[in-house]
């Protein structure tokens, strides 16, 4: 009969949980964190729960709380791959926040969550300075956290992240579909790279059995696959919450999963069309790059990355000028991109709004050169 204790895990360390190494994370990262805080934010850092003094909702007469979460999916491979863990945060308030300010939501607070095989201190650490530095981007004060070590459920080097924001916004202020209006411009925002989105068909284009790999740089492209696919995440809430309160804005889209055309039908009202032109702003390279290696049509494309838009503001026709102005001065390359026009019977949609309600949108000519 053999020795049921010769093979017993009697610690949770012999189970491959490390709590001292779960510690020193947190020691580590407590000055990233701190130093998000809003005037707002109550307690010290550690505590199991975050807490946030609402009174200073008190100066709304409505206030309506806005709440989004995310992840950032498989980009984490990438970082991963580069062993590079700083920047993988900014891309995850990014995902957050910028949703938060597209109904014109002041992002207030965040937290995240990370998973991981093994606890490694330092690159805990590396990914909350990035989480942090975005939470600093955005005005947005960084609250509180989980970071859980699944030994045997993931490898040791293996991390995912994830995490839930909240907002605010004055009820008579709520921007979205119901203040579109025939004629309105849209203002495109440029975006810094892929964002945090298509990643899935990126790596099975340049890693795949003859692809490229993360290492090489193409021609015609200013830095290596690897660098250009890690690229952090533009946030954009505080440009578009100083556009927004200048009055002169309808409504904004988040350019993320399902691309340009899906996501901007999404916040016009069914009776609107959107008609993007694609002759104003060329393809980025590296989409252009992707395209051609993987033999992707540009209809693939567009439902797949944001092509080079990550944010787009709907706003009237006698305020477009004005609003490339602010956002030029805020250091955004901006353009107007295309119009809202009555939506005709027929009209088509280069891709569905979620869950089917808005309106449509169509991306029409050919891409600008350079």
């Amino acid at each position: 009969m053999s020795n049921p204790s010769v093979n017993a895990v009697n610690s949770y360390a012999a189970a491959g949980v490390d709590v001292e190494a779960g510690e020193r994370a947190v020691a580590l990262m407590r000055a990233a964190v701190q130093s998000t805080q809003r005037p707002e934010s109550v307690g010290n850092f550690g505590g199991f729960a975050g807490l946030f003094d609402a009174s200073a909702l008190a100066r709304y007469r409505k206030p309506l709380l806005a709440t989004s979460t995310d992840g950032v999916g498989t980009k984490v491979a990438i970082a991963q791959a580069l062993q590079r863990y700083d920047t993988i945060g900014i891309d995850l308030v990014a995902m957050i926040v910028d949703d938060l300010v597209v109904c014109g939501a002041e992002p207030l607070f965040l937290t995240d969550y990370i998973a991981t095989g093994s606890v490694v201190p330092e690159r805990i650490a590396a990914i909350v300075s990035g989480i942090a530095e975005g939470c600093r981007q955005a005005g947005c004060a960084l609250l509180g956290g989980e970071t859980a070590e699944h030994p045997g459920l993931m490898a040791p080097d293996e991390f995912d992240l994830a995490g839930a924001g909240t907002g605010v916004v004055e009820a008579d202020d709520l921007l979205g579909p119901e203040r579109v209006q025939i004629g309105d411009r849209l203002i495109a925002m440029a975006a810094s790279g892929l964002h945090a989105n298509g990643y899935s068909l990126a790596r099975a284009i340049l890693l795949g059995t003859n692809g490229p790999g993360l290492s090489a740089q193409p021609d015609g492209l200013p830095a290596t696959l690897g660098e250009l696919l890690l690229e952090p995440t533009r946030i954009y809430a505080k440009d578009c919450l100083s556009l927004a309160a200048t009055g002169g804005v309808h409504a904004f889209s988040h350019i993320t999963g399902g691309g340009l055309a899906a996501n901007i039908a999404r916040v016009l009202p069914e009776h609107c069309t959107a008609v993007v032109d694609r002759a104003s702003w060329a393809m980025p390279p590296l989409v252009r790059y992707l395209g051609e290696c993987g033999a992707v049509t540009d209809a693939e494309l567009e439902r797949t990355f944001n092509m080079g838009i990550g944010m787009v503001a709907v706003v009237p026709s006698s305020q477009g000028a004005a609003a490339l102005d602010l956002l030029g001065a805020r250091g955004l390359q901006a353009w107007i991109c295309g119009e809202v026009r009555e939506r005709e019977p027929g009209d088509h949609s280069d891709g569905a709004p979620k869950g089917g309600q808005g309106g449509a949108a169509q991306l029409t000519g050919n891409y600008a050169t350079r």
